[in-house]
C-alpha cells in the first residue's frame, strides 16, 4: 500500500493539524462570520496518493531514437534498460514511473521521493550536486536531467564515458505538464504512452482547476521559498508557483505587487506591499526557521493579512512544484486546504 503526501493548513498559532485517517483527513474548521472567506480557521488537508499511476504496464520501447537535448545536442539512445533521472524536483523519475517504466529506474535524485521508488540508489544524497563516480557505479544506459541540477561537468563526464545524456526543459509550470511528458517518453522510445498520459494528466489538471471554490473576489496568494532564516525568498512571475496559484483562482501576491522576477529576497517592504491573505511554502521550508511561529518572527509577515488571520497551508517539498504527472492531484489538494467547507 502506497504512502500519501498531504497538504497542511492551519493556524500559526496552533501548528500542524494531526492526522485522522489514511485517505482524507478532515481537521475542525473555525468558520468566518457569514460572507467572508474563511481566512481564519484550521481547514481541511487533504490525503493523495503520491506514487504516479502508471498508464501503461511494461510497455516495449520503439529503439533506437534521436531526440534534442535542452542543450542542443543530438542524442541517440539504443538501451532504456537502467535509467537515472534527476532534477531538483523528482519530476523526470515520477514521468519514467507513470509511463510504465519504473522497473528500469536505477537512480534518482533526492526529489524522487515517492515510496515506489524509495529503494532506488540517489545519486544526490548530499542536496542537488551529482558526482559522476556515484552514476557511473549504476551502469546507466540512459542519464535523464535537467539545468536545475549539476554540475555541469558531470554531464560532460558522464558524454564522455559514453552514456547518453538528455536534458530537459527546467521550466516547471502547469502548460509545461504535457511538453515534458511527451519530450521525456519521445527520449524513451514510448511516444504512445507519452500522448497518453500527458491527456490523462492535462484532464486531471483541468478537472482539478474547474472544481476549486474560490472566493470572488479572489484570494492573493503569496509562495515563500525558505530555506532556514539564511535563505528567505519571495515568489514572482515565472516562479511556477504563479500558474499553479492561477489555477487555484488566486491571485499570486508577488506578481500583482511588481516583482518581475522569479524569486525576490524577503524584506518586510515587500510582504507588507503583496498583501497575501494566504502564505504558501514547503514543507521542510517551513520546518526550517522553525514552523509557524518561526515563519512569525519574520518581519512584515505580522502586518499582512495571511500574519493577521493566521493563513498558512504548506505541501511536501517533493511535490508541491514537480509539475509531474501527479499535478492535477496537486491542484484538488491545495484548493482543499486553501478553500475549505464549512461545517
Amino acid at each position: 500500500m502506497s504512502r500519501q503526501f498531504r497538504v497542511k493548513s492551519y493556524r500559526m498559532i496552533l501548528g500542524s493539524i494531526g492526522l485522522a485517517s489514511a485517505v482524507l483527513l478532515t481537521g475542525c474548521t473555525t468558520n468566518s462570520p457569514a460572507g467572508s472567506s474563511d481566512l481564519s480557521g484550521a481547514t481541511t488537508a487533504k490525503l493523495a496518493t503520491l506514487d504516479p499511476e502508471p498508464i501503461a504496464t511494461a510497455p516495449v520501447s520503439n529503439l533506437p531514437v534521436t531526440v534534442r537535448s535542452f542543450d542542443g545536442t543530438d542524442v541517440t539512445i539504443t538501451d532504456t534498460s537502467r535509467i537515472v533521472a534527476a532534477d531538483r524536483y523528482g519530476t523526470l523519475a515520477q514521468t519514467v514511473y507513470a509511463l510504465g517504466l519504473g522497473d528500469r529506474l536505477v537512480g534518482r535524485s533526492t526529489a524522487a521521493a515517492f515510496p515506489a521508488v524509495e529503494d532506488v540508489p540517489n545519486v544526490t544524497p548530499a542536496g542537488n550536486s551529482l558526482a559522476t563516480e556515484a552514476i557511473l557505479a549504476l551502469r546507466p544506459t540512459l542519464f535523464l536531467s535537467d539545468t536545475t541540477i549539476g554540475p555541469d561537468a558531470v554531464r560532460d563526464q558522464l558524454r564522455a564515458a559514453g552514456v547518453p545524456v538528455v536534458l530537459f526543459d527546467p521550466t516547471r509550470t502547469l502548460d509545461g505538464v504535457a511538453p515534458q511528458i511527451e519530450a521525456v517518453a519521445a527520449a524513451l522510445g514510448v511516444p504512445e504512452q507519452g500522448r497518453a498520459l500527458a491527456e490523462r494528466s492535462s484532464k486531471e489538471i483541468a478537472d482539478a482547476t474547474k472544481a476549486v471554490a474560490a472566493p470572488n473576489p479572489p484570494l492573493k496568494i503569496a509562495f515563500l521559498y525558505l530555506r532556514s532564516t539564511a535563505l528567505t525568498m519571495l515568489a514572482g512571475k515565472g516562479s511556477g508557483a504563479d500558474s499553479l496559484i492561477e489555477a487555484l483562482g488566486a491571485v499570486d501576491a508577488g506578481t500583482a505587487s511588481g516583482i518581475t522576477q522569479a524569486f525576490v529576497p524577503v524584506t518586510s517592504e515587500a510582504l507588507i506591499a503583496a498583501a497575501p491573505d494566504v502564505f504558501l511554502l514547503m514543507t521542510d521550508g517551513l520546518e526550517s526557521i522553525g514552523g509557524p511561529d518561526g515563519l512569525e518572527k519574520i518581519p512584515g509577515v505580522a502586518q499582512t493579512p495571511a500574519g493577521r488571520n493566521k493563513r498558512v497551508v504548506d505541501m511536501q517539498d517533493s511535490v508541491l512544484l514537480s509539475f509531474g504527472p501527479n499535478t492535477g492531484h496537486v491542484v484538488a489538494a491545495l484548493a482543499d486546504a486553501i478553500y475549505p467547507p464549512k461545517s
